[in-house]
């Protein structure tokens, strides 16, 4: 019996055809059934390819699973659903492959969804440290924006880091100054922004022990802060804006600082 290549197995042939030539190759015919199917199969190209399939995918199975009642001749009672074998073989194989990409997929979900402990005690830090100073209407800095190089140079010495002031002034904000406080990593900058209506966000930086991490969110009532890593520098925008309004700040941020926003986009 000799199958054409050029066909793929099953083209053309009906569910119930496919059936018969599985319990062909299966041995599950009666004689007058069995005999039917071998003169088809004589001329009948389609149905010689598929069966050729069947039997190959059937001796690749016994192989795989060394399957102890194909190699036993005495009688045996089979109750069998009339699905072909080879489905049964799809579907299990499918299975195995979905279960695969769904361990995998709820791993990668688990490292995004649960930050470091680290990560999130500077998201906590940089949120208290702006509810703290952004109300103050006198001392809400320690060195003014009048002096931009003195404080960013003197942070950037606290730090160990070269530190820069990214420009919002194309979000209506202005850079009122910074400030030198503590963190759990050492010492910490904030750089505070205010707009025409007095209201303020505050930019957060301190060292991290991890070279990269994806931006994430803490939301503390109507406060939002999105915090990020990069090149062992951790940073933090807070205001009391909307979540999109502040991400768009934010990705703009991150891009000034030599981050990666078409990560966040």
């Amino acid at each position: 019996m000799t199958g054409d290549p050029n066909l793929a197995p099953g083209d053309g042939l009906s569910q119930s055809e496919l059936d018969a030539l599985s319990a062909f190759v299966d041995g599950e015919l009666p004689e007058a059934e069995r005999r039917a199917i071998a003169e088809r199969l004589a001329a009948d190209p389609r149905a010689a390819a598929c069966v050729m399939h069947f039997r190959a995918q059937r001796a690749a199975l016994r192989a795989l699973f060394a399957d102890p009642a194909a190699q036993t001749s005495g009688p045996c009672i089979v109750l069998r659903i009339r699905t072909p074998w080879w489905r049964h073989a799809l579907v299990a194989a499918g299975s195995l492959a979905a279960g695969a990409a769904l361990v995998w997929l709820a791993g990668a979900l688990q490292i995004y969804r649960s930050p470091p402990e680290a990560q999130i005690a500077f998201a906590r830090q940089a949120d208290r440290a702006y509810a703290l100073y952004a109300p103050e209407r006198e001392h809400a800095v320690e060195v003014a924006a009048t002096r931009e190089g003195t404080v960013v140079s003197w942070l950037s010495k606290r730090l160990n880091r070269p530190l820069s002031v990214p420009s919002l002034a194309e979000y209506g904000y202005a850079f009122l100054g910074g400030r030198l406080l503590p963190s759990l990593a050492g010492p910490a900058a904030q750089f505070m922004y205010e707009n025409a209506r007095g209201e303020r966000l505050a930019l957060y930086i301190s060292a991290a022990s991890r070279g990269e991490e994806p931006v994430r969110t803490l939301r503390e009532g109507d406060r939002r802060t999105f915090y990020w890593v990069s090149r062992r520098t951790a940073y933090a925008l807070s205001g009391d804006v909307s979540d999109d309004r502040l991400r768009e700040i934010a990705v703009d941020v991150c891009g000034d600082l030599g981050g990666h926003p078409e990560q966040w986009r």
